[in-house]
Order: C-alpha cells, then sequence, then structure tokens
C-alpha cells in the first residue's frame, strides 16, 4: 500500500518531529482513549501500561510503519505486522476498534504538536494510521479464517485438568475444553491468551507459550510467578493463577496464535532460552520427538538454579527419544542437582557452542539476555534472517539497532 503523493511529501517532512515527541503521543493516547472507553482495560495488559512499555513498542511501531512508507531503503515492517497481527487474533481484537483507536490517536497527535498539525498534516497522518490498519484488519481476518476462529466470540472456556509444581515459582496447567470440541490446531512455538477475572473486578488477558506439542484434547501452559523488583508490583495474572487456580476450575482461553513457530525442512536446529522462556524449546522439542523427526538439534539453556529450571524433565524426556542433540545448560548457582546436570556456572556463553552455518535459531527469553545471544551469533557470521526470536510482552526488540 502506497502514501499519496500530497501525504507522501507531507510526512517525508514532520516524520522526525512525530518521532521525536512519539512516547509523548501515545501516552496522551492511551489515557484518552480509557477516559473514554474503559471498557477497553479489559483488552490492554495493564502492567505494560504501567511501566512504559506498550507506550514505547506502539510509538516505535507507528514510527517504523511511517517511515516505511516513504522511505524505500528502510526495513520491512511486515515481520512486525504480522506479530501485531498474531497478538491481536489472540486477544480478540476487532475491526471496529481501530476506529475507536484512531480517533484518539490523531486526538493526541493534535494536542501534543499544537500548531504544527494544520489540517493537511492531519490528513497525512490519517491516512498513515488507515493504510496501518487496513493491512492489519486484513491479516488478523485471514488468521481467524485460518484458525476457525469467530472474531465476535474467539473466548472458550478450558476446565484445569492438571496443576504440576514443575519449577520454583513456576507452575504447569494442563487445560480441557469445556465444551468437549477439540482444541484448535496450533503450531510449536504459539501461545493462548488467558484472561482471568481480579479481585478488584478487572478482567485481565495475558499470553503464555503452548509448552508441549498440539494435543487433540488439551493444551499445557507454563506460567512463571512474576515478582516485583526494586519497588515493581508483581505480576496480577501470574499471581493470581499461583494462587487461586486448582484442578477443577475453569479458565477463559483465546485461540492459539504467534508467528515464531517451527517450520518443515531438515536444517539443524539451535534452540535458545533463558528461563521460562523454554516453554517454546519444549513445545518444539515435543513436537520433533512425538513426529519422529530427525534433525540435528543443539539446546541451550541458562537459569538461575536447577531448582528454577521449568520443564526440565519434559524437555529431557523428549532429548532422549532424538538421535543428534547437543545440550548445554548454565546455572547461576550450580549445587548438586546442577552437577549431575553437568550445567556450567554462571551465565550463557554461546562463544565454544557449535553453531552450524546453516542452522535455524529459535530464541526466547529476556530481551538483554537474547541481545547478547543474538549479537554473538551474528558476530560469528549467522545470517539475522536464521535468527528467531519470542518476546514475552510488548515487541520492542524488533524496533532496536539489533531488530
Amino acid at each position: 500500500m502506497l502514501l499519496s503523493p500530497e501525504s507522501e511529501a507531507i510526512v517525508k517532512a514532520t516524520a522526525g518531529v512525530v518521532a521525536e515527541h512519539a512516547v509523548e503521543i501515545t501516552s496522551r493516547f492511551y489515557l484518552s482513549m480509557f477516559e473514554a472507553h474503559p471498557e477497553l482495560l479489559d483488552v490492554f495488559n495493564m502492567g505494560n501500561q504501567a511501566n512504559g512499555e506498550q507506550r514505547q513498542a506502539l510509538a516505535s511501531a507507528v514510527v517504523a510503519y511511517a517511515t516505511q512508507l516513504v522511505d524505500p531503503d528502510a526495513p520491512s515492517f511486515r515481520p512486525v505486522m504480522q506479530r501485531i497481527a498474531h497478538k491481536h487474533v489472540s486477544l480478540g481484537i476487532r475491526p471496529e476498534q481501530y476506529t475507536i483507536v484512531g480517533h484518539h490517536l490523531m486526538k493526541a497527535v493534535a494536542e501534543v504538536l499544537g500548531e504544527a498539525v494544520t489540517p493537511e498534516v492531519a490528513a497525512a497522518w490519517d491516512e498513515v494510521y488507515w493504510l496501518f490498519s487496513a493491512q492489519l484488519i486484513a491479516e488478523e481476518a485471514r488468521l481467524y479464517t485460518l484458525g476457525g476462529v469467530d472474531p465476535a466470540a474467539p473466548w472458550r472456556e478450558y476446565e484445569v485438568i492438571e496443576r504440576v509444581e514443575d519449577a520454583v515459582d513456576t507452575i504447569t496447567l494442563v487445560l480441557r475444553p469445556e465444551d468437549g470440541a477439540p482444541v484448535p490446531p496450533h503450531l510449536p512455538g504459539q501461545y493462548v491468551s488467558v484472561a482471568v477475572d481480579l479481585a478488584d473486578g478487572s478482567r485481565q488477558p495475558r499470553q503464555y507459550t503452548v509448552s508441549t506439542g498440539a494435543r487433540e484434547n488439551s493444551l499445557q501452559i507454563t506460567i512463571r510467578r512474576v515478582r516485583g523488583i526494586d519497588g515493581a508490583p508483581d505480576g496480577l495474572v501470574s499471581t493470581y493463577l499461583h494462587e487461586h487456580v486448582s484442578v477443577g476450575d475453569v479458565l477463559e482461553v483465546g485461540p492459539p496464535a504467534g508467528d515464531t513457530v517451527l517450520g518443515e525442512g531438515e536444517n539443524p536446529l539451535v534452540l535458545i532460552s533463558a528461563g521460562v522462556g523454554i516453554t517454546p524449546v519444549a513445545a518444539i522439542l515435543d513436537d520433533l520427538s512425538a513426529r519422529g523427526v530427525s534433525r540435528p538439534v543443539t539446546v541451550a539453556h541458562a537459569d538461575r538454579s536447577a531448582g528454577s529450571h521449568p520443564l526440565f524433565q519434559a524437555v529431557s524426556a523428549s532429548v532422549s527419544t532424538l538421535g543428534n542433540v547437543e545440550t548445554h545448560t548454565w546455572y547461576e548457582s550450580v549445587d548438586t542437582a546442577g552437577q549431575e546436570r553437568g550445567a556450567r556456572s554462571g551465565l550463557m556463553d554461546l562463544t565454544h557452542v557449535e553453531v552450524p552455518a546453516d542452522a535455524d535459531v529459535f530464541m526466547c527469553g529476556p530481551l538483554p539476555f537474547m541481545r547478547d545471544a543474538r549479537s554473538e551469533l551474528i558476530r560469528r557470521g549467522l545470517p539475522s534472517t536464521q535468527i528467531r526470536y519470542e518476546v514475552f510482552g510488548p515487541d520492542m526488540f524488533a524496533g532496536s539497532s539489533l531488530g
């Protein structure tokens, strides 16, 4: 999609000032929208609102999209577009909600930039927004159709049929659809949204990776409890799931989504994770094991300790059935259990881990961890196109200098 020539000239001339004030604009936008439409508080992750990550991610996305419209040498925005669309599908976002967002976003632009927003400038940036929205709406419609999901009723009730205390501050829940219908098809690496009603009357969704390969009648998710540090609050939804959800309880679950998935092929796989970022790795390994796929696999995981290592038994069981697998483990604190697992002490160091030139790499973990791992792989000559990643929360990785 292309901007009109008139709008393209205006966007080129004003992109710098919009980028400079983008976070201020998105901050004003969210306040205005939530005041006018409090029902949308149930859709947005209010933890990411509180820490500012959502505002920064939206600002980066809007500026990056506008830039690629007017600069033929700018990086393709399509990977970011697909990631946003998958997240929206997991939450049941509908086309009519884009009208609300557009109204309040343009209102915020006018309030922040003041007299600089002439009618012509407003029209040009409104055109940018609706090009952005039209592409997202089309991609989301495609994903809803492929998944057999009615966007007017995306949520289903699932019963908790098993709860496992998997590791320190980490639980695994096995869920079964209450309606008896099969679980929607999904690929290893995808996630689902889980929405809970909190004690203050609010409803909050969070995304959790499906931590096994596909099962016809159940979904498994693994949740690490988010404990606030340096004065930050504990995670609302993870705390609720840890403290209040037991076998027999019912949760609202959205459709599977996510574009960081394992495709077909014979190239070597390198799976890099830290902490609960092991969940997509566990799903990929479980899928390979269940299908009897033979590919060279390297598994590299870092954690605080053996007791904090999620899904260790499940991953070990999958690895034991695969022929050509190499595992590397690092713990910040190595006790007897860690020694028995052959763990190295300290943070992950990929220097001496062999990574074939044709490897497909999947990463999941904290952003600083993934930036370091990605930088090391690129330094060693691996093309960035062979490195895929999953982010828990707003994706600010793609907009960074490493994206």
